[in-house]
């Protein structure tokens, strides 16, 4: 037991040694890290102080530069303010002298102030004309720019038009008066529909409308050329328009005369703007369509049977006043039918005869009910698509508002075609039923006059 307490009394002894001396060297560890970074600081301390000295000596050197460059500077500013000065004296000595020569000028020009002022307005109103003028490819358009530079000219002071320039805007404008009086032919280049040029010998009539070929011409002043209509007006004008291009001299020819066409040809544009009468059959849609079809195949029925009634009529007049009997007719059928009953009892013979009225009749009044038919549908068609259109004209106002007439325009034009359409089968179809039933009633008259006129010769005969 002793030697087991020795035993770790020694142990106890050699570890308690052990952590006195680890302590000592880590302490000893902790000392030297601290006076390292002490002397640290004090380097960079005398580092900084280095620097700043050498700063300091620098801008105490510099300073004595910058008095001088400052000085300097003064000197040039005052230097500057005395050119200042003397350009500022010679300004207002020059604008003295600019305002006496002034005086001067407008002393000389006198009255010709006002008329140069005049001439200047007139020289930009001719250019301003003439450059949409008619006259532009046959004159050029050369003159339009010598108005433009006299314009400009005379819009500055520094130089007055010379009496050629002043007598060259009396010419043109004089040249521009004759020409709207006139009628002259000349070849010039004419832009087709498709873009390609070609030469044309094109008609001016005055300064309102240029034709070639017949067909109507714009002149188009970016380029400075004419161009045919994209669209032509009615073949009445375009009929005058070919005399108008052939006529001999002093010849007097009607002609469609735009009274617009200086100022842009309105009244012309307007015209080919006008729908034709296929484009406002067209706006009548299916039901427009339906009414045409049905309007034509009526007026086809109705001719036809007045054709027929007519030469049937020919037939039956002429048996009429015919005593041989020709069966090909409808009164040679009722004479044979009265001529091979005329023995039997009166009775009979009344029966027979109105049998074979009876039988002429469908044959007669064939057609004519159609006729009839067509001219009561249609203006109901032309109903049926009027409230179609005013259908399609609200929907548009739905979705889209009021804002813009043009988005209604279809459906209203659907409307209004649709009832001329209507009325415009419905009043010959009409007509042409009563010519139809008049003219096969007086055929059944005829038979049944015939017919009466037997039974009396049978009936005398009994007495």
């Amino acid at each position: 037991m002793k030697k087991y307490l020795s035993c770790l009394f020694v142990f106890a002894l050699a570890f308690n040694s052990f952590v006195i001396a680890q302590d000592s060297e880590e302490e000893a560890t902790e000392i030297s890290t601290v006076e390292a970074l002490l002397m640290l600081v004090k380097e960079g301390k005398t580092k900084e102080q280095d620097e700043n000295s050498k700063r300091e000596a620098k801008f105490m050197a510099e300073k004595s530069k910058q008095a001088e460059i400052l000085a300097a500077e003064k000197r040039e500013l005052a230097r500057q303010e005395r050119i200042a000065d003397q350009l500022e004296a010679e300004y207002k000595k020059n604008e003295e002298i600019l305002r006496v020569k002034e005086e001067a000028y407008q002393k000389e020009l006198g009255s010709l102030v006002e008329l140069f002022g005049h001439l200047q307005s007139s020289a930009g109103e001719a250019a301003v004309q003439f450059s949409g003028s008619l006259t532009g490819p046959q004159y050029g358009m050369e003159r339009v720019s010598f108005l433009n530079n006299l314009t400009s000219k005379m819009s500055e002071t520094t130089e007055l038009p010379t009496i050629r320039e002043i007598e060259g805007l009396w010419y043109e404008l004089q040249r521009e008066m004759v020409a709207s009086g006139q009628v002259v032919s000349f070849d010039t280049t004419v832009v087709d529909v498709d873009g390609d040029s070609s030469t044309c010998n094109v008609t001016r009539v005055g300064l309102f409308n240029a034709v070639c070929d017949g067909k109507y011409l714009e002149y188009i002043s970016s380029t400075g050329q004419y161009a045919f209509l994209p669209r032509q007006p009615a073949s009445r004008f375009t009929k005058t328009a070919k005399r108008v291009g052939s006529a001999d001299v002093g010849e007097q020819v009607r002609f469609g005369v735009d009274p617009t066409g200086p100022t842009g040809g309105s009244l012309l544009a307007n015209l080919i703007q006008t729908p034709s009468l296929a484009e406002r059959a067209a706006q009548g849609r299916e039901v427009g369509y339906a009414i045409i079809f049905v309007g034509l195949i009526g007026i086809g029925i109705a001719f036809w049977k007045l054709y027929s009634l007519y030469v049937l009529g020919r037939s039956v007049r002429a048996q009429a006043g015919s005593k041989t009997l020709d069966v090909r007719n409808p009164l040679g059928r009722v004479l044979k039918v009265g001529e091979d009953n005329f023995r039997k009892d009166i009775d009979t013979l009344e029966l027979k005869l109105a049998e074979a009225i009876m039988a002429e009749r469908p044959s007669i009044e064939r057609g004519i009910g159609a006729v009839r038919i067509i001219s009561v549908v249609a203006p109901l068609a032309g109903l049926l698509g009027t409230v179609t259109g005013m259908i399609v004209t609200f929907q548009m106002i739905t979705l889209y508002g009021t804002g813009d007439p043009k988005l209604m325009a279809g459906g209203i034009s659907q409307a209004l075609v649709t009832t001329v359409l209507g009325l415009l089968v419905a009043i010959p179809t009409t007509l042409l039923h009563s010519f139809t039933a008049s003219s096969a009633k007086g055929i059944i008259s005829v038979l049944e006059e015939q017919s009466t006129g037997i039974l009396a010769e049978r009936a005398e005969g009994n007495r």
